[in-house]
């Protein structure tokens, strides 16, 4: 499905070139501006791909605005790589929950409100897929900017070895702010735009706690390292994927080990 271009009213996606088994068609680089205002938000420049910069920077400057800020979902290259040369493209500051990502900009707290030349712009606090992710809630367009906490087609990888409770906990969160304030779609940081949020974020819940009982049944079927569950629950995946599936399990099982429902000699 075709992303490029695709968006609301104020949200617009320019895709990188750079697609592959973990990202899909590419990098979504989201461009947020108020209709009638100058101000433009970029969220996720995406990798060091200097000709996407440049098209993003051009992109704004066609349209008479001027990008103001640059705010990272997570600090995985493919979103937060390019934050240096679009910031001395544009001279906007870049801001990040990780400290190493920020240029010239601060930090991003849970249920800050940011105001983007009349965009209102609300910072979520979604770790789980990397300690450091969140999302965008952007009230006036009923959407949620959500990088890969929750992605346009499959599921996401737990990039955080103790990340899976924060990540059930984000899943419900999400859920629970789509269902009391209305959202109607999720755009997120690879794949197509999501016109089902609810039933998306039901769907996520439900897959990991399937995943959680295909892993305990590995693990009883006399599975003994992350390797050997993966072979079992992983049998059909890509080779290409496979150590990001692994890291999954890594995951599943520290959660897993905590509750007391497998032994903890199955991490290393």
């Amino acid at each position: 499905m075709r992303i490029d271009g695709s968006g609301t009213l104020r949200a617009s996606c320019l895709l990188c070139p750079n697609p592959g088994p973990m990202t899909l068609d590419g990098t979504n680089t989201w461009m947020l501006r108020e209709p009638g205002s100058r101000g433009v938000a970029v969220v996720d420049p995406g990798p060091n791909d200097e000709r996407h910069l440049e098209r993003v920077a051009r992109t704004a400057q066609e349209q008479g605005a001027q990008v103001v800020v640059v705010l990272l979902t997570h600090a995985h290259a493919d979103h937060s790589e390019g934050g240096r040369y679009f910031s001395e493209l544009t001279g906007a500051p870049v801001r990040a929950v990780d400290p190493g990502q920020r240029i010239s900009g601060d930090g991003l707290a849970d249920g800050e409100v940011i105001d983007v030349d009349g965009l209102e712009l609300r910072v979520v606090a979604t770790p789980g897929h990397t300690a450091d992710s969140v999302c965008f809630h952007v009230p006036d367009d009923d959407v949620l900017l959500t990088g890969d906490t929750v992605l346009g087609r499959g599921t996401t990888v737990l990039s955080d070895p103790d990340g899976l409770g924060d990540y059930l906990d984000s899943l419900t969160r999400l859920r629970d702010l789509a269902r009391e304030t209305g959202v109607r779609a999720l755009l997120p940081g690879h794949g197509p735009i999501v016109t089902e949020p609810l039933s998306v974020l039901t769907r996520y819940l439900d897959h990991r706690t399937e995943r959680l009982a295909q892993i305990i049944a590995a693990v009883k079927a006399g599975a003994e390292t992350p390797a050997e569950v993966v072979a079992q629950v992983y049998a059909e995946i890509d080779a290409a994927v496979r150590p990001a599936a692994e890291a999954s399990v890594r995951a599943q099982l520290r959660y897993l080990v905590r509750r007391g429902e497998v032994p903890p000699d199955l991490l290393p």
